[in-house]
């Protein structure tokens, strides 16, 4: 059995390095901080020497967007053994990744890119996750995708898709509630039913960010992405919908680019914080020391 998630039902922020001073400096009232993997991948040097005194008094979530779970071709060993070192010297609440690829033989594409749900690429993921969580000894979360096509090839929904997937490994799943709001308005389908339908069981963190807008050849809404602003109106009662389904569910706050002062960034934090408190009264949603 791997080690499970084991996020505080809080919520978190993404660890920049311009917040390191007001992190440490303040120890906000926060319940974990998230890491990209790949940017702790190095031996040392302040990156590590600030994230080991973050680590004494917050858990941290590890989230990974270079492994290419979906790829055609083999996991990067490599790369696995990087995570598995991360793994083993930061021993994380948990750690995650998405349901995508971004390498093609010895080429890394810097995007996540969607999948076709078929038989073929299951069989292929259920593979790739078994030896990952083998590898390192720890579930990991699948997040679901923000996608802008469909696949004609596709057999099996999304959400089938990712508890078949779920079912077979072991794994849980990281509900991304912006990713849901960007790929229901693209693919014209209703952002709820989708929640509605959710395995919320398998769910082990949330995520909520900002998305861009524009408008396609067709003139219609396109939504983009773009973790560059702050949580919107309707994400946020995305989310309000799905906590009266799951109750609270460790949430991330997702601003990778554009970063704001911490200030802002908590603000955001402190909202989705107070939402789950209307879902479970009475319940504390201070940091874990």
């Amino acid at each position: 059995m791997y080690r499970p998630s084991a996020l505080p039902k809080a919520a978190g922020l993404g660890l920049k390095p311009v917040h390191y001073a007001d992190i440490i400096g303040g120890k906000p009232d926060l319940g974990f901080f998230e890491i990209h993997a790949e940017n702790y991948m190095g031996d040392g040097g302040p990156p590590h020497r600030y994230l080991e005194a973050i680590s004494e008094h917050y858990p941290i979530s590890l989230h990974g967007v270079g492994l290419s779970i979906g790829a055609e071709g083999p996991i990067d060993k490599a790369h696995l053994a990087r995570l598995k070192m991360l793994i083993e010297r930061y021993r994380p609440a948990s750690f995650s990744e998405h349901l995508a690829w971004s390498t093609h033989e010895s080429a890394f594409l810097n995007d996540l890119l969607p999948l076709p749900y078929t038989p073929e690429t299951l069989d292929r993921i259920v593979s790739h996750i078994d030896e990952v969580q083998h590898v390192l000894g720890q579930q990991m979360l699948l997040e679901n995708p923000s996608t802008y096509v469909l696949f004609a090839e596709s057999t099996i929904g999304e959400i089938d898709f990712l508890e078949k997937v779920a079912e077979r490994t072991g794994c849980g799943l990281l509900l991304d509630v912006n990713n849901v709001m960007v790929s229901s308005v693209n693919h014209r389908v209703d952002p709820f039913d989708y929640i509605d339908r959710f395995p919320m069981g398998l769910v082990g963190e949330i995520h909520l960010a900002g998305y861009d807008e524009a408008v396609d050849s067709a003139g219609d809404r396109l939504l983009i992405d773009a973790h560059a602003s702050p949580v919107l109106d309707d994400v946020f009662a995305l989310y309000d919908h799905t906590l009266s389904r799951c109750g609270p569910v460790a949430t991330l706050i997702e601003w990778d680019n554009n970063v704001p002062d911490f200030a802002t960034l908590f603000a955001e934090a402190q909202r989705a914080s107070a939402m789950m408190a209307s879902h479970a009264p009475g319940q504390s949603l201070s940091k874990v020391a």
